[in-house]
Order: C-alpha cells, then structure tokens, then sequence
C-alpha cells in the first residue's frame, strides 16, 4: 500500500518514496490522525511510530498556514536522543513543506535557545524539564499550540516526567488535537490518556511487552564475576560486529568499555553523566563503525536508532520486565534479523522470571566456556524446572530529572520490596534545522 493511498499529500508521500510500504503502526494510525481524531498508538519499539506521527501533523500544518509565525504543534519525548532521532525524521519527511522545528533538552546556555526560539519554529520538540524551565522565564509560549504529541509516554512514566508532563499540558489550550505513542500502556498513562484524550482511536499493532519475532534471544547463565570474561569470550566472534551492550549502573558502564578498550575492542559508553559533545561523539562512532560495541544504560533503550546493530547483549538484566523490550529492540530493525543475548547469574534469577513472565515467553540458555559454579543456586540457575509462568514482580523505575528517584519496586519471590534503580541523571539541549545545541538536562 503506498503511502498516498493513506490520504497523505503527494508531495509528502515522494519524502517517504524510499520506504518500501507503510508499517502496521503507520497504516492504522496515520487515517484516523488525518480526520483530525485524537489517538492513542501502542506499538513496540522500531516499527516506525515517528513517521506515523509526524507526517499527519506536518499535513495538518501545511494545510493550515497562518500569517503570524507561533509554535503550532509540541512533541514531548523522554530523552534526547530521542529527541534528536524525531527532529532528524522531521528534517526528512517536511522537505518542500516550509514547515521548521526546533528541538530543545537541556545542557546549554539557556540564552542560544531564547534567541532560537525568537524565529518562532512551526513545531517544538522539547524534554519536560528544559521546556519548564523556559516556559517559567516566559521564553515560549505554547498557547496557540494546535496538536500535542507524547512519545514514548511509558518511558516518561518510568524517568519520573510524569509530573513534568501533567503541567506543561495544563498549560496548553484545550481545544487541540493530542495522539499519544506508547510501547505499553501502565495504569497511570491510561489515567493520563482518559484525562487529555477526547474520544480516542485506539490503535494497537502488537500485545504489549511482546518481543520482536525477528530477534533470535538467548541467555547465558554465568556467576557474575564471569560477566566480563564472558563478555570478551563473545566479541571474539566476528558476527558480533555491532553490538550494544547494556549495563544498569553509569559506573558499571564506564567499567565496561574500559575493559573491552584495553582487550583492543574499539568501545565508547553513553549514559546521562556523558555530556553532550560526549553522547554524540560516541553514537556517531558507533554509526560510522569506528566503535564497534557502545556501552549504555537504559537512558538509550529508546532513542537509538542505528542501522545494523547485529547483537544486544544485556549485562545486568532491567529492574523493570518491560525494558527488557526496549533494550532488545535496538536490533532487527527495519526487518532485519537481530541476536539479543542476556547475562543472569544467581542473583539476577528474579527479574529472568518476572521478564520471561511479561513477554509470555521462555527464553533458551546456550552453553559457554564460563558456566556457573556447583552451589544449589548456581544448579537452580539451569533452569531444566523452573516455575510456571504466571503472576509476576516489577522492579522500580529508574529516577528522574532533577534529582527524583524511581518509582517503588515491585514484590519479589519473599514478599519483599525490591529497592529502586539508581536515579537517572540530567540531559541535554539541542536545536535542529539549522544548527546544534550541546549537553546538559533532559
């Protein structure tokens, strides 16, 4: 099905020309997007959800031109990598349109973003806490805002934006057009929805928290002091020619790339304690095939987008089963075919479980030279009887900006409450269309 057979423009159609055939997540929602209906898109990682939000709302703009410049349409992202992933999109998808954006995430002097706010962009594309901040200096103004888009809400929920979201909506006008994107939808972005949402279309191309069908899973079990000779054991292979490899903790992530640096693997951590400058030297090495394994933390499950990463490999497994999704979906995308592979020692059997559990899913172990030692545990750890899936625990999401912790964590096996994760650091600010801001707050 072309993509003007979606009822969009001809001429942004031909921007989208080298897409072979619009995804699941775009033929369902860009329609009703059009007829000017509010909507909600469940849809996982990787299967084109910028796209399906960005070429009805660059449609509505165009069709409606006034003659005072305003900012028109507001997107709200968690991370700014993800911010800069949307804002590159943009850059393709509204050529011939006349249409500018502007991304803003913190890190930077406040002043440049005043005076590029000053050309007035048609769509803002701001984290929750640099946009406050310039909404309290009165530098933007958000009332004549004609559409509202949430990406990623369920990962705001989890950084702790929640609250940050509810005010900067209190201060739009409530006549608009709102559509909310989501991997999964948790009771309180449900309450939210029902809240800001007038008569929604509901649009879900997968269950949440299903794993994609084109990534071949495994999990090595391996006491934890093996972890990074195991991981070295795997870089020995030449297929795991891209790979992102995810830590929990910054300090952790550091550690790693150290360690894969001096055993002559090319390595670069990312995480919220990078600055900017940092962030995208790394990320651009990783494109460009100069870094072979990028080092991260859950801050850059969702806003990675980077052709042909052949392997995931999963240190420290999620606190939370549904990041688990996140994390693997950095790789098989645009369908391709992916290799996700995850660590679990004793201690991590828990979230094994609770993950296995949320993805409806028993993921195979494979065999390496560095198997766990004889303890009870470590035999428990193999996994030839493991318990039913049914119920299950959720860990704490991780903390937010400002300083916030996560949210609290989710019953164990023993009834305990697990404690939360370490609380996620600030972010960055950037500006795109015509020139970059660097590091700093979300």
């Amino acid at each position: 099905m072309p993509f003007v057979s979606l009822g969009l423009f001809p001429a942004l159609a031909k921007n989208v020309a080298h897409f072979a055939a619009p995804t699941p997540i775009q033929t369902q929602a860009i329609p009703p997007a059009l007829e000017g209906r509010d909507l909600i898109a469940i849809a996982q990682t990787g299967t084109g959800k910028t796209a399906a939000f960005a070429l009805p709302l660059l449609q509505r703009l165009q069709g409606t031109k006034h003659a005072t410049r305003r900012i028109r349409a507001l997107i709200l992202p968690p991370t700014r990598e993800l911010a800069s992933q949307i804002a590159e999109g943009l850059d393709t998808f509204s050529k011939g349109t006349g249409l500018t954006h502007l991304v803003i995430f913190g890190g930077v002097s406040e002043e440049r973003q005043k005076q590029a706010l000053r050309n007035t962009p048609d769509i803002l594309i701001a984290t929750p806490g640099r946009l406050l901040d310039l909404m309290g200096q009165r530098a933007i103004d958000l009332s004549k805002i004609e559409a509202l888009i949430l990406d990623e809400a369920d990962r705001m929920l989890d950084m702790g934006f929640l609250p940050d979201v509810k005010r900067v909506i209190s201060a739009l006008p409530t006549q608009r057009q709102t559509w909310l994107f989501s991997a999964t939808m948790p009771d309180d972005i449900s309450n939210l929805a029902a809240r800001i949402l007038k008569t929604p279309v509901r649009v879900e191309v997968t269950p949440p928290a299903t794993t994609v069908e084109r990534i071949d899973q495994s999990i090595f079990m391996v006491d934890a002091k093996e972890k990074r000779a195991l991981l070295l054991h795997l870089l020995k292979n030449p297929e795991v020619s891209r790979v992102l490899v995810f830590t929990r903790t910054k300090h952790g992530a550091n550690k790693v790339a150290e360690v894969l640096d001096r055993a002559g693997v090319s390595a670069a951590a990312i995480h919220g304690n990078k600055s900017q400058g940092a962030r995208e030297r790394a990320l651009a090495g990783f494109k460009a095939g100069t870094v072979r394994a990028l080092v991260a933390t859950d801050i850059a499950a969702r806003g990675i987008d980077v052709d042909g990463v052949s392997h995931v490999i999963q240190i420290d497994l999620p606190e939370v089963p549904e990041q688990y999704v996140h994390r693997i979906g950095r790789t098989a995308r645009a369908g391709k075919d992916g290799v996700a592979w995850a660590f679990c020692s004793t201690d991590d059997q828990p979230l094994l479980r609770d993950i296995e559990r949320a993805i409806r899913l028993r993921i195979p172990t494979r065999p390496h030279p560095f198997p766990p030692g004889t303890t009870p545990n470590a035999v428990d750890m193999l996994r030839e009887d493991r318990p039913p899936l049914q119920g299950r625990g959720r860990g704490g999401g991780g903390g937010g900006e400002r300083g916030r912790g996560g949210g609290g964590g989710g019953r164990g096996r023993s009834g305990q409450r697990s404690s939360s994760g370490p609380s996620s650091s600030s972010a960055g600010a950037g500006f795109n269309g015509t020139r970059s801001f660097g590091p700093g707050r979300r």
